[in-house]
């Protein structure tokens, strides 16, 4: 069944925004976040996993799911036009599934504005990692609807205080948050916007 980023999944690369945010969040995201080549890494919602790219140097595996079928092919060819071999992309929707699996560090872009059941993904996300592990959503701050335009159902952006709340509450811990990039995008009604990212780091008591 074909979901709506499966016709976007072939051109989504040619966006130079899409490439410029993410390695904008992959550079804030490796001054928050220590990483290294023994950590095993889950990237939700990995799109075409162009975060992930940026981050496939400083750790060992990543597995990379998304909801999109198209999303996954686009990133198997990635991987095997480049002969990567620790990079694992795998078709789940996880406010549907489960995934028994664990991992040291769990990131995500611009994905969780498009989760319906959030704190059901939440609570999934917080049982797969690690103790002492760390949680990174990158997303957008509150905004008025017309980054996605008319006919968008997901959320509105979110206010990190707020997020890291029920972070906070679902027994994650060290929470802190920083902007990280501002997308500069028409809006639906045609004018030049300016819709700015945080980054949120969280830790799994140990």
């Amino acid at each position: 069944m074909l979901n709506e980023f499966d016709a976007k999944a072939r051109d989504w690369d040619k966006n130079l925004v899409h490439i410029e945010r993410s390695k904008a969040i992959a550079e804030a995201l490796l001054q928050m976040v220590p990483l290294d080549r023994k950590m095993k890494a889950l990237e939700f919602g990995a799109g075409t996993g162009l975060l992930s790219f940026f981050l496939k140097d400083h750790i060992g595996r990543i597995t990379l799911i998304d909801n999109s079928t198209e999303m996954i092919n686009t990133i198997r060819n990635k991987i095997s036009d480049q002969g990567i071999n620790h990079m694992h992309p795998l078709r789940i929707d996880l406010e549907h599934e489960d995934f028994p699996e664990t991992f040291d560090l769990i990131y995500s872009q611009m994905a969780f504005h498009h989760v319906e059941k959030l704190e059901l993904v939440i609570r999934k996300l917080i049982l797969m990692l690690n103790a002492g592990g760390t949680l990174v959503i990158a997303d957008l701050y509150p905004e008025d609807g017309s980054f996605h335009g008319d006919g968008f159902n997901g959320h509105k952006g979110f206010d990190p205080g707020k997020l890291s709340l029920l972070l906070e509450q679902a027994g994650l811990e060290q929470v802190q948050h920083n902007h990280c990039y501002t997308v500069k995008k028409e809006n639906g009604k045609g004018q030049s916007a300016e819709y700015p990212v945080f980054l949120l780091k969280a830790v799994k008591k140990a």
